[in-house]
């Protein structure tokens, strides 16, 4: 046990706002969005009223607004975003602790339930492991499905199980900032939520 693992919760933690919504509205035609908003509007609803997960309400938002949409042009379209738009959302503070983190020697994840579109060409860009929503595809075309579900909230802790060994890492560090990230926080050895560690 020589090195660290670091684990950084996405929207909100790496950067200042929700990534998930913007990308959406920047990858489907007019239409989709017209026709989306509608059937989306009791969804929103009730996530606001607090009677709806925000798990439930990504899953509707893919499977309306994806559903059938070409692979090459949603791969297209998350690289673009990841490369234009992300750079001006990221918090400078995130940014330089997972420099710091580099600088150790440390394995840094970003595990996230945005989408891998424009998550894994940023984190290839970048030099993170990812773990996050995976978007499903079938025949070229999005089913309007995740592969393996929402990468939030318990799935978030399993997914790091089931991927990393945590007992061979010296300490295990977590950043979240919602209750999503509780689970994955539970986890660690060194926890930030919203910036300040935790006991």
């Amino acid at each position: 046990m020589t090195s660290n693992i670091a684990f950084f919760d996405f929207d909100g933690t790496i950067t200042f706002s929700d990534t998930f919504t913007p990308f959406i509205y920047r990858s489907v035609d007019k239409k989709t969005l017209r026709c989306g908003k509608l059937r989306l509007l009791p969804y929103i609803l009730a996530y606001k009223m607090g009677a709806l997960s925000g798990s439930v309400l990504r899953k509707k938002v893919v499977k309306i607004a994806l559903s059938g949409k070409s692979e090459t042009e949603l791969k297209k379209a998350g690289l673009f975003y990841s490369k234009t738009e992300i750079p001006a959302l990221l918090r400078e503070d995130a940014m330089k602790k997972i420099s710091w983190h580099k600088s150790q020697g440390d394995t840094v994840v970003v595990v996230s339930a945005s989408l891998d579109l424009y998550l894994k060409p940023w984190c290839e860009q970048n030099g993170l492991e990812l773990l996050c929503s995976e978007v499903a595809f079938s025949g070229g075309k999005a089913t309007g499905k995740y592969k393996k579900g929402d990468c939030s909230a318990r799935l978030k802790k399993t997914k790091i199980i089931d991927n990393y060994d945590l007992s061979t890492y010296k300490d295990v560090y977590a950043y979240g900032d919602t209750k999503e990230d509780l689970d994955m926080l539970s986890l660690a050895s060194k926890k930030f939520y919203q910036w300040k560690e935790m006991a």
